[in-house]
Protein backbone atom coordinates (compact mmCIF):
# COMPACT_ATOMS: atom_id res chain seq x y z
CA UNK A 1 0.00 0.00 0.00
CA UNK A 2 1.56 3.17 -1.37
CA UNK A 3 2.02 6.19 1.83
CA UNK A 4 2.32 9.35 0.25
CA UNK A 5 2.25 13.17 2.31
CA UNK A 6 -0.58 15.89 1.35
CA UNK A 7 0.46 19.56 2.71
CA UNK A 8 2.94 17.58 5.19
CA UNK A 9 0.45 15.03 6.36
CA UNK A 10 1.25 11.30 5.87
CA UNK A 11 -1.83 9.23 4.23
CA UNK A 12 -1.59 5.30 3.59
CA UNK A 13 -3.92 3.80 0.37
CA UNK A 14 -4.69 1.37 -1.40
CA UNK A 15 -2.88 0.66 -4.86
CA UNK A 16 -4.61 2.55 -7.88
CA UNK A 17 -6.25 4.94 -5.42
CA UNK A 18 -5.79 8.69 -7.13
CA UNK A 19 -4.73 11.64 -5.40
CA UNK A 20 -8.14 12.76 -4.82
CA UNK A 21 -9.12 9.28 -2.66
CA UNK A 22 -6.05 10.51 -0.68
CA UNK A 23 -7.16 13.83 0.06
CA UNK A 24 -10.64 12.88 1.12
CA UNK A 25 -9.00 10.08 3.14
CA UNK A 26 -7.04 13.13 4.91
CA UNK A 27 -10.26 15.43 4.96
CA UNK A 28 -8.59 17.80 2.12
CA UNK A 29 -11.29 19.15 -0.01
CA UNK A 30 -10.09 19.57 -3.45
CA UNK A 31 -12.42 21.05 -5.65
CA UNK A 32 -14.09 18.57 -8.70
CA UNK A 33 -16.24 19.36 -11.38
CA UNK A 34 -15.71 16.97 -14.42
CA UNK A 35 -15.26 13.83 -11.50
CA UNK A 36 -18.44 11.97 -10.68
CA UNK A 37 -17.47 8.87 -7.96
CA UNK A 38 -17.56 5.84 -9.47
CA UNK A 39 -17.29 6.93 -13.18
CA UNK A 40 -14.67 7.56 -15.03
CA UNK A 41 -12.24 10.53 -14.38
CA UNK A 42 -12.15 12.77 -17.74
CA UNK A 43 -9.74 15.15 -16.25
CA UNK A 44 -11.44 18.22 -18.32
CA UNK A 45 -12.34 20.80 -16.15
CA UNK A 46 -8.58 21.64 -14.55
CA UNK A 47 -10.63 22.78 -11.38
CA UNK A 48 -8.27 19.82 -9.09
CA UNK A 49 -4.71 20.46 -9.91
CA UNK A 50 -2.49 20.08 -7.31
CA UNK A 51 1.40 20.23 -7.32
CA UNK A 52 3.61 16.96 -6.82
CA UNK A 53 7.16 17.72 -5.82
CA UNK A 54 9.16 17.12 -8.79
CA UNK A 55 6.75 17.09 -11.32
CA UNK A 56 6.98 19.48 -14.14
CA UNK A 57 3.38 21.56 -14.09
CA UNK A 58 0.18 20.67 -12.44
CA UNK A 59 -1.49 17.77 -12.41
CA UNK A 60 -5.50 16.81 -11.99
CA UNK A 61 -5.97 14.83 -9.00
CA UNK A 62 -9.20 13.20 -10.05
CA UNK A 63 -7.22 11.26 -12.67
CA UNK A 64 -3.59 11.32 -11.22
CA UNK A 65 -2.25 7.78 -9.59
CA UNK A 66 -0.91 7.75 -6.35
CA UNK A 67 3.08 6.79 -5.89
CA UNK A 68 4.39 5.56 -3.12
CA UNK A 69 6.43 8.95 -1.29
CA UNK A 70 4.97 11.50 -3.62
CA UNK A 71 4.58 14.62 -1.84
CA UNK A 72 1.42 16.85 -3.24
CA UNK A 73 0.67 20.33 -2.50
CA UNK A 74 -3.01 21.10 -2.42
CA UNK A 75 -3.00 24.82 -1.22
CA UNK A 76 -0.30 26.89 -2.52
CA UNK A 77 -0.66 30.48 -4.14
CA UNK A 78 0.43 28.29 -7.44
CA UNK A 79 -2.38 26.06 -7.58
CA UNK A 80 -5.10 28.37 -6.24
CA UNK A 81 -4.44 30.42 -9.36
CA UNK A 82 -4.32 27.61 -11.42
CA UNK A 83 -8.29 26.69 -10.14
CA UNK A 84 -9.06 30.24 -10.78
CA UNK A 85 -7.83 30.55 -14.28
CA UNK A 86 -9.69 27.17 -15.24
CA UNK A 87 -12.91 28.26 -13.31
CA UNK A 88 -12.42 31.37 -15.90
CA UNK A 89 -11.66 30.21 -18.64
CA UNK A 90 -15.41 27.85 -18.07
CA UNK A 91 -16.94 31.37 -16.97
CA UNK A 92 -15.75 33.18 -20.01
CA UNK A 93 -18.21 30.96 -22.24
CA UNK A 94 -20.74 30.25 -19.90
CA UNK A 95 -23.81 31.42 -21.10
CA UNK A 96 -26.63 32.00 -18.59
CA UNK A 97 -27.39 34.32 -15.64
CA UNK A 98 -27.22 32.93 -12.19
CA UNK A 99 -30.25 34.83 -10.93
CA UNK A 100 -32.66 36.48 -13.24
CA UNK A 101 -31.76 39.82 -13.72
CA UNK A 102 -35.02 40.81 -12.06
CA UNK A 103 -33.44 39.38 -8.92
CA UNK A 104 -30.26 41.78 -9.17
CA UNK A 105 -32.50 44.41 -9.33
CA UNK A 106 -34.35 43.42 -6.46
CA UNK A 107 -32.44 45.41 -3.41
CA UNK A 108 -33.86 42.33 -1.30
CA UNK A 109 -32.68 39.80 -3.69
CA UNK A 110 -35.91 38.30 -3.34
CA UNK A 111 -36.19 35.16 -6.17
CA UNK A 112 -38.67 36.54 -7.94
CA UNK A 113 -38.60 33.99 -10.83
CA UNK A 114 -39.35 31.16 -8.33
CA UNK A 115 -42.39 32.88 -6.60
CA UNK A 116 -43.57 32.98 -10.46
CA UNK A 117 -43.03 29.67 -11.34
CA UNK A 118 -45.16 28.68 -7.39
CA UNK A 119 -47.69 31.21 -8.56
CA UNK A 120 -48.48 29.72 -12.03
CA UNK A 121 -48.50 26.66 -10.61
CA UNK A 122 -51.38 27.31 -8.14
CA UNK A 123 -48.92 27.35 -5.28
CA UNK A 124 -49.67 30.32 -3.19
CA UNK A 125 -48.72 28.85 0.07
CA UNK A 126 -45.32 27.77 -1.18
CA UNK A 127 -45.22 31.34 -3.12
CA UNK A 128 -45.45 33.34 0.58
CA UNK A 129 -43.00 31.69 1.91
CA UNK A 130 -40.57 32.20 -0.43
CA UNK A 131 -41.64 36.31 -1.05
CA UNK A 132 -40.86 36.45 3.02
CA UNK A 133 -37.80 35.21 2.77
CA UNK A 134 -36.69 37.88 2.09
CA UNK A 135 -39.32 40.31 1.91
CA UNK A 136 -40.48 41.14 5.70
CA UNK A 137 -43.32 43.45 4.23
CA UNK A 138 -44.76 42.57 0.57
CA UNK A 139 -48.24 43.44 1.06
CA UNK A 140 -47.03 47.18 2.09
CA UNK A 141 -44.26 47.08 -0.97
CA UNK A 142 -46.71 45.43 -3.15
CA UNK A 143 -48.63 48.44 -3.13
CA UNK A 144 -46.07 51.20 -2.90
CA UNK A 145 -42.60 49.97 -4.30
CA UNK A 146 -41.42 51.35 -7.29
CA UNK A 147 -40.90 48.01 -8.62
CA UNK A 148 -37.13 48.60 -9.83
CA UNK A 149 -36.82 44.57 -10.55
CA UNK A 150 -39.24 45.58 -13.23
CA UNK A 151 -37.20 48.09 -14.87
CA UNK A 152 -34.59 45.55 -15.70
CA UNK A 153 -36.85 42.16 -16.69
CA UNK A 154 -35.85 40.65 -19.86
CA UNK A 155 -39.22 40.36 -21.06
CA UNK A 156 -38.87 44.34 -21.38
CA UNK A 157 -36.70 43.31 -25.03
CA UNK A 158 -39.97 42.28 -26.03
CA UNK A 159 -43.09 44.08 -25.13
CA UNK A 160 -43.70 44.60 -21.11
CA UNK A 161 -42.16 43.57 -17.96
CA UNK A 162 -43.77 41.01 -16.07
CA UNK A 163 -46.10 42.88 -13.35
CA UNK A 164 -43.65 41.73 -10.41
CA UNK A 165 -45.04 44.08 -8.20
CA UNK A 166 -48.72 43.29 -8.58
CA UNK A 167 -47.67 39.80 -8.31
CA UNK A 168 -46.21 39.93 -4.80
CA UNK A 169 -49.27 41.54 -3.87
CA UNK A 170 -51.33 39.44 -4.93
CA UNK A 171 -49.64 36.65 -2.93
CA UNK A 172 -49.24 38.64 0.10
CA UNK A 173 -52.82 39.84 -0.06
CA UNK A 174 -54.36 35.87 -0.04
CA UNK A 175 -52.30 34.58 2.77
CA UNK A 176 -53.27 38.00 4.49
CA UNK A 177 -57.11 37.27 4.04
CA UNK A 178 -56.56 33.25 5.03
CA UNK A 179 -57.70 31.90 8.16
CA UNK A 180 -53.85 31.67 9.13
CA UNK A 181 -52.04 33.54 7.41
CA UNK A 182 -48.21 32.80 7.47
CA UNK A 183 -46.03 32.40 10.06
CA UNK A 184 -42.29 31.23 10.07
CA UNK A 185 -41.05 29.03 12.52
CA UNK A 186 -38.20 30.78 14.80
CA UNK A 187 -35.22 29.27 16.67
CA UNK A 188 -35.02 28.68 20.00
CA UNK A 189 -34.51 31.55 22.45
CA UNK A 190 -30.79 32.45 22.73
CA UNK A 191 -31.03 34.45 25.69
CA UNK A 192 -30.18 37.86 23.62
CA UNK A 193 -31.37 41.06 23.68
CA UNK A 194 -31.67 43.51 20.60
CA UNK A 195 -33.52 47.36 21.51
CA UNK A 196 -34.50 48.41 17.67
CA UNK A 197 -34.57 51.78 17.51
CA UNK A 198 -37.50 52.76 14.90
CA UNK A 199 -40.61 51.17 13.95
CA UNK A 200 -40.59 52.48 10.21
CA UNK A 201 -39.31 49.48 7.46
CA UNK A 202 -35.92 49.20 8.16
CA UNK A 203 -36.67 48.15 12.14
CA UNK A 204 -39.52 46.04 11.26
CA UNK A 205 -37.80 44.21 8.82
CA UNK A 206 -35.06 43.56 10.93
CA UNK A 207 -36.84 42.39 14.04
CA UNK A 208 -38.54 39.91 11.68
CA UNK A 209 -35.73 38.36 10.96
CA UNK A 210 -34.03 38.19 14.48
CA UNK A 211 -36.96 36.98 16.12
CA UNK A 212 -37.00 34.27 13.42
CA UNK A 213 -33.01 33.72 14.86
CA UNK A 214 -33.97 33.35 18.62
CA UNK A 215 -33.22 36.86 19.78
CA UNK A 216 -36.08 38.76 21.37
CA UNK A 217 -36.18 41.99 19.84
CA UNK A 218 -38.05 45.09 21.24
CA UNK A 219 -38.97 47.61 19.01
CA UNK A 220 -38.68 51.27 20.25
CA UNK A 221 -40.16 54.09 18.77
CA UNK A 222 -41.42 57.66 19.49
CA UNK A 223 -44.25 57.79 17.66
CA UNK A 224 -48.09 55.98 19.16
CA UNK A 225 -48.53 53.83 16.47
CA UNK A 226 -45.70 51.54 14.59
CA UNK A 227 -44.97 51.78 11.06
CA UNK A 228 -42.85 55.14 10.28
CA UNK A 229 -42.81 56.61 7.41
CA UNK A 230 -45.10 53.89 5.81
CA UNK A 231 -47.80 55.09 8.42
CA UNK A 232 -46.60 58.78 8.33
CA UNK A 233 -44.96 59.69 5.29
CA UNK A 234 -47.60 57.65 2.76
CA UNK A 235 -50.81 58.60 1.68
CA UNK A 236 -53.57 56.03 2.86
CA UNK A 237 -55.12 56.22 -0.49
CA UNK A 238 -51.71 54.40 -1.55
CA UNK A 239 -51.20 52.53 1.78
CA UNK A 240 -54.35 51.39 3.38
CA UNK A 241 -53.25 51.51 7.08
CA UNK A 242 -54.86 48.31 7.89
CA UNK A 243 -53.13 46.40 5.15
CA UNK A 244 -49.90 48.13 7.30
CA UNK A 245 -51.28 46.92 10.49
CA UNK A 246 -52.26 43.64 9.57
CA UNK A 247 -48.40 43.15 8.49
CA UNK A 248 -47.11 44.22 11.50
CA UNK A 249 -49.11 42.31 13.54
CA UNK A 250 -47.11 39.22 11.68
CA UNK A 251 -44.39 40.24 12.80
CA UNK A 252 -45.76 41.23 16.42
CA UNK A 253 -46.97 37.45 16.38
CA UNK A 254 -43.41 36.26 16.08
CA UNK A 255 -42.89 37.79 20.13
CA UNK A 256 -41.43 40.86 19.00
CA UNK A 257 -42.62 43.46 21.45
CA UNK A 258 -43.72 47.42 20.83
CA UNK A 259 -42.76 50.25 23.15
CA UNK A 260 -44.31 53.33 21.19
CA UNK A 261 -44.28 57.17 22.42
CA UNK A 262 -40.56 56.49 23.59
CA UNK A 263 -37.66 58.55 22.30
CA UNK A 264 -34.32 57.42 22.74
CA UNK A 265 -32.07 60.10 23.96
CA UNK A 266 -34.68 62.06 25.51
CA UNK A 267 -37.33 59.42 27.09
CA UNK A 268 -34.45 57.00 27.74
CA UNK A 269 -30.47 57.72 26.71
CA UNK A 270 -29.23 55.60 24.40
CA UNK A 271 -26.42 54.90 27.45
CA UNK A 272 -29.10 53.17 29.52
CA UNK A 273 -30.90 51.29 25.61
CA UNK A 274 -27.19 49.50 25.46
CA UNK A 275 -27.19 48.46 29.46
CA UNK A 276 -30.16 46.84 28.63
CA UNK A 277 -29.99 45.03 25.58
CA UNK A 278 -26.95 42.90 23.68
CA UNK A 279 -27.07 44.96 20.69
CA UNK A 280 -28.50 48.03 19.23
CA UNK A 281 -30.13 48.34 15.73
CA UNK A 282 -30.62 52.32 14.76
CA UNK A 283 -33.29 52.39 12.27
CA UNK A 284 -35.09 56.32 13.27
CA UNK A 285 -35.82 57.16 9.60
CA UNK A 286 -33.89 60.35 8.25
CA UNK A 287 -32.33 62.50 11.56
CA UNK A 288 -33.62 65.69 12.21
CA UNK A 289 -30.62 68.18 14.35
CA UNK A 290 -29.08 66.85 17.12
CA UNK A 291 -30.60 63.20 16.32
CA UNK A 292 -26.69 61.92 16.46
CA UNK A 293 -25.54 63.23 19.54
CA UNK A 294 -28.94 61.88 21.42
CA UNK A 295 -27.79 58.46 19.88
CA UNK A 296 -24.14 59.12 20.89
CA UNK A 297 -22.70 59.51 17.45
CA UNK A 298 -20.26 62.12 16.93
CA UNK A 299 -21.52 64.19 14.06
CA UNK A 300 -24.86 65.78 13.64
CA UNK A 301 -24.37 64.33 10.14
CA UNK A 302 -25.57 60.74 8.36
CA UNK A 303 -25.01 57.72 11.25
CA UNK A 304 -21.56 56.57 10.16
CA UNK A 305 -22.22 52.54 9.41
CA UNK A 306 -20.03 49.99 7.83
CA UNK A 307 -21.38 49.74 4.00
CA UNK A 308 -21.23 45.53 4.18
CA UNK A 309 -21.96 44.61 7.76
CA UNK A 310 -24.15 47.82 9.14
CA UNK A 311 -21.95 48.16 12.31
CA UNK A 312 -21.12 51.12 13.60
CA UNK A 313 -18.01 52.36 15.77
CA UNK A 314 -19.60 51.98 18.58
CA UNK A 315 -20.00 48.31 19.52
CA UNK A 316 -22.92 46.31 19.42
CA UNK A 317 -24.40 48.90 18.14
CA UNK A 318 -25.74 48.81 14.21
CA UNK A 319 -27.44 51.33 11.74
CA UNK A 320 -29.29 51.08 8.64
CA UNK A 321 -32.22 52.79 6.37
CA UNK A 322 -32.25 56.45 6.23
CA UNK A 323 -30.18 56.98 9.28
CA UNK A 324 -27.51 56.16 7.42
CA UNK A 325 -27.99 57.19 3.71
CA UNK A 326 -31.30 58.01 1.83
CA UNK A 327 -33.16 55.17 0.68
CA UNK A 328 -35.60 56.89 -1.59
CA UNK A 329 -37.46 53.54 -1.48
CA UNK A 330 -39.30 51.13 1.25
CA UNK A 331 -37.61 48.07 -0.43
CA UNK A 332 -34.38 49.48 0.05
CA UNK A 333 -35.14 50.11 3.55
CA UNK A 334 -36.07 46.79 4.51
CA UNK A 335 -33.73 45.10 2.65
CA UNK A 336 -31.32 47.02 5.13
CA UNK A 337 -33.37 45.69 8.07
CA UNK A 338 -32.86 41.55 6.88
CA UNK A 339 -29.12 42.26 6.03
CA UNK A 340 -28.09 43.98 9.06
CA UNK A 341 -30.39 41.15 11.11
CA UNK A 342 -27.53 39.08 9.54
CA UNK A 343 -24.95 40.90 10.91
CA UNK A 344 -26.58 41.28 14.12
CA UNK A 345 -26.87 37.70 14.66
CA UNK A 346 -23.37 37.32 13.48
CA UNK A 347 -22.14 39.32 16.59
CA UNK A 348 -24.50 38.24 18.94
CA UNK A 349 -22.93 34.52 18.38
CA UNK A 350 -19.53 35.29 18.72
CA UNK A 351 -18.39 35.05 15.09
CA UNK A 352 -16.93 37.32 12.67
CA UNK A 353 -19.13 39.61 11.99
CA UNK A 354 -19.01 39.80 7.82
CA UNK A 355 -22.75 40.52 6.98
CA UNK A 356 -24.86 38.74 4.59
CA UNK A 357 -23.46 36.36 1.68
CA UNK A 358 -22.22 37.73 -1.36
CA UNK A 359 -22.81 35.21 -4.19
CA UNK A 360 -20.96 34.87 -7.32
CA UNK A 361 -23.18 36.30 -10.17
CA UNK A 362 -22.90 34.79 -13.84
CA UNK A 363 -24.27 37.80 -16.25
CA UNK A 364 -25.39 37.15 -19.35
CA UNK A 365 -26.26 40.48 -20.26
CA UNK A 366 -28.70 42.09 -23.69
CA UNK A 367 -29.73 39.02 -25.68
CA UNK A 368 -30.34 38.89 -28.97
CA UNK A 369 -33.79 38.59 -31.13
CA UNK A 370 -33.05 34.86 -31.83
CA UNK A 371 -32.19 34.30 -28.35
CA UNK A 372 -35.04 36.12 -27.34
CA UNK A 373 -37.51 33.99 -29.59
CA UNK A 374 -35.83 30.84 -27.80
CA UNK A 375 -36.82 32.51 -24.53
CA UNK A 376 -40.11 33.19 -25.45
CA UNK A 377 -40.99 29.14 -26.71
CA UNK A 378 -41.59 28.23 -22.55
CA UNK A 379 -43.68 31.68 -22.29
CA UNK A 380 -46.85 32.70 -22.98
CA UNK A 381 -46.79 35.61 -25.81
CA UNK A 382 -49.68 37.73 -24.18
CA UNK A 383 -49.34 41.28 -23.12
CA UNK A 384 -49.52 42.23 -19.76
CA UNK A 385 -52.68 41.47 -17.68
CA UNK A 386 -54.09 44.61 -16.52
CA UNK A 387 -56.20 44.25 -13.24
CA UNK A 388 -59.60 46.09 -13.24
CA UNK A 389 -61.77 47.01 -10.31
CA UNK A 390 -60.92 49.91 -7.39
CA UNK A 391 -58.97 47.14 -5.85
CA UNK A 392 -56.51 47.49 -8.87
CA UNK A 393 -55.62 43.75 -8.17
CA UNK A 394 -55.10 40.25 -9.56
CA UNK A 395 -57.72 37.69 -9.19
CA UNK A 396 -56.22 34.33 -9.08
CA UNK A 397 -56.82 33.85 -12.87
CA UNK A 398 -55.19 37.03 -13.79
CA UNK A 399 -52.33 36.74 -11.26
CA UNK A 400 -51.47 32.73 -13.22
CA UNK A 401 -52.32 34.41 -16.60
CA UNK A 402 -49.36 37.27 -16.00
CA UNK A 403 -47.08 34.54 -14.72
CA UNK A 404 -47.11 32.81 -17.48
CA UNK A 405 -45.48 35.31 -19.09
CA UNK A 406 -42.20 35.04 -17.36
CA UNK A 407 -39.37 33.81 -19.50
CA UNK A 408 -37.68 32.02 -16.23
CA UNK A 409 -34.24 33.27 -17.65
CA UNK A 410 -32.78 32.04 -14.15
CA UNK A 411 -30.57 29.37 -13.14
CA UNK A 412 -32.90 26.60 -12.39
CA UNK A 413 -29.65 24.98 -10.18
CA UNK A 414 -28.13 27.37 -8.52
CA UNK A 415 -27.42 26.16 -5.30
CA UNK A 416 -26.53 23.04 -7.01
CA UNK A 417 -24.06 24.39 -9.40
CA UNK A 418 -20.48 23.36 -8.94
CA UNK A 419 -19.11 26.38 -11.04
CA UNK A 420 -20.59 29.12 -8.90
CA UNK A 421 -20.11 27.55 -5.90
CA UNK A 422 -16.30 27.27 -6.88
CA UNK A 423 -16.17 30.54 -8.94
CA UNK A 424 -17.02 31.95 -5.31
CA UNK A 425 -14.67 30.26 -3.25
CA UNK A 426 -11.59 31.13 -5.50
CA UNK A 427 -12.50 34.49 -6.34
CA UNK A 428 -13.30 34.00 -10.18
CA UNK A 429 -14.11 36.80 -12.77
CA UNK A 430 -16.53 35.91 -15.18
CA UNK A 431 -14.76 38.85 -17.94
CA UNK A 432 -10.91 38.34 -17.12
CA UNK A 433 -10.88 35.75 -20.42
CA UNK A 434 -12.93 38.28 -23.21
CA UNK A 435 -14.66 36.13 -25.67
CA UNK A 436 -18.02 36.14 -27.75
CA UNK A 437 -20.47 34.19 -26.20
CA UNK A 438 -22.16 31.42 -27.32
CA UNK A 439 -25.89 31.68 -28.42
CA UNK A 440 -28.13 30.97 -25.85
CA UNK A 441 -30.43 27.85 -26.65
CA UNK A 442 -32.80 25.79 -24.52
CA UNK A 443 -33.84 22.47 -25.11
CA UNK A 444 -37.45 22.28 -23.88
CA UNK A 445 -38.97 18.66 -25.72
CA UNK A 446 -38.59 16.56 -22.59
CA UNK A 447 -41.39 16.95 -20.32
CA UNK A 448 -39.72 17.13 -16.52
CA UNK A 449 -35.96 18.39 -17.64
CA UNK A 450 -34.58 21.63 -19.78
CA UNK A 451 -31.04 21.12 -21.06
CA UNK A 452 -29.14 24.51 -21.59
CA UNK A 453 -25.74 23.34 -23.84
CA UNK A 454 -24.30 27.24 -22.71
CA UNK A 455 -23.85 25.85 -19.78
CA UNK A 456 -22.61 22.70 -20.45
CA UNK A 457 -18.95 21.80 -19.48
CA UNK A 458 -18.63 18.67 -21.71
CA UNK A 459 -17.82 16.87 -18.80
CA UNK A 460 -19.51 13.45 -20.37
CA UNK A 461 -20.81 12.29 -17.14
CA UNK A 462 -24.50 12.50 -18.47
CA UNK A 463 -23.05 10.51 -21.33
CA UNK A 464 -21.56 7.85 -19.00
CA UNK A 465 -24.99 7.95 -16.49
CA UNK A 466 -27.01 7.55 -19.32
CA UNK A 467 -25.43 4.44 -20.52
CA UNK A 468 -24.93 3.24 -17.37
CA UNK A 469 -29.00 3.08 -17.70
CA UNK A 470 -29.44 1.30 -20.50
CA UNK A 471 -31.00 3.89 -22.19
CA UNK A 472 -31.27 3.12 -26.14
CA UNK A 473 -30.29 6.37 -27.74
CA UNK A 474 -28.53 7.83 -24.68
CA UNK A 475 -26.18 11.43 -25.22
CA UNK A 476 -23.01 11.66 -26.97
CA UNK A 477 -20.42 14.08 -27.86
CA UNK A 478 -20.98 15.78 -31.45
CA UNK A 479 -18.86 17.46 -33.53
CA UNK A 480 -14.80 18.30 -32.69
CA UNK A 481 -12.56 21.12 -30.87
CA UNK A 482 -14.19 23.98 -29.97
CA UNK A 483 -17.43 23.12 -31.36
CA UNK A 484 -17.85 19.82 -29.14
CA UNK A 485 -21.18 19.33 -27.58
CA UNK A 486 -23.39 16.92 -25.84
CA UNK A 487 -26.29 15.90 -27.69
CA UNK A 488 -28.55 13.33 -28.70
CA UNK A 489 -27.76 10.93 -31.24
CA UNK A 490 -28.81 10.61 -34.57
CA UNK A 491 -30.61 14.19 -34.36
CA UNK A 492 -33.11 12.78 -31.24
CA UNK A 493 -34.83 15.07 -29.02
CA UNK A 494 -33.65 15.56 -25.04
CA UNK A 495 -37.13 13.40 -24.61
CA UNK A 496 -35.84 10.75 -27.51
CA UNK A 497 -32.46 10.20 -25.46
CA UNK A 498 -33.67 10.06 -21.71
CA UNK A 499 -36.28 7.94 -20.90
CA UNK A 500 -35.26 6.69 -18.10
CA UNK A 501 -32.46 8.35 -16.78
CA UNK A 502 -33.05 12.01 -17.03
CA UNK A 503 -33.63 12.37 -13.38
CA UNK A 504 -30.13 10.77 -12.67
CA UNK A 505 -28.39 13.11 -15.28
CA UNK A 506 -29.79 16.14 -13.52
CA UNK A 507 -28.43 15.05 -9.93
CA UNK A 508 -25.00 14.60 -12.09
CA UNK A 509 -24.82 17.54 -13.74
CA UNK A 510 -22.33 19.96 -12.27
CA UNK A 511 -23.51 22.81 -13.35
CA UNK A 512 -27.00 23.87 -14.36
CA UNK A 513 -27.37 22.42 -17.80
CA UNK A 514 -29.63 19.90 -17.08
CA UNK A 515 -32.21 20.56 -14.76
CA UNK A 516 -35.38 20.67 -13.83
CA UNK A 517 -38.19 22.88 -15.36
CA UNK A 518 -39.67 23.43 -12.17
CA UNK A 519 -36.85 24.38 -10.34
CA UNK A 520 -36.50 21.80 -8.16
CA UNK A 521 -32.91 20.74 -6.89
CA UNK A 522 -31.34 17.77 -6.69
CA UNK A 523 -30.18 16.79 -3.35
CA UNK A 524 -26.63 17.66 -2.68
Amino acid sequence: MPKLTIDGREVEVDAGATILDAAEKLGIEIPTMCYLRGHDATTSCMVCVVKVVGSRGLLPACGTSVRDGMQVETATDEVRDARRSALELLLSDHVGDCVGPCVMGCPARMNIPQMIRQVAAGQLADAVTTVKRDIALPAVLGRICPAPCESVCRRTQHDAAVSIRLLKRHVADVDLSSDEPYTPACAAPKGKRVAIIGAGPAGLAAAYYLQQGGFECVVVDEHEEPGGMLRYGVPEGELPHDILAREIAQIEKLGVRFRLGIRVGQTISMEEVRKQFDAVFVAVGELKEGDAEALQFDSSDKIKADAATYATDIPGVFAGGDAVRRRRMAVRAVADGKEAARSIAQYLAGQEVIGPERRFNSRMGKVSGTEMAAFLESASLETPVKPFGVANAFSIDQARAESFRCLHCDCRKPDACLLRQHARTYGARQSRYKADRRPFVQQTQHPDVIYEPGKCIDCGICIQVASEAGEKLGLTFIGRGFDVRVAVPFGGTLADGLRVAAERCVAACPTGALAFKDGTEPPA
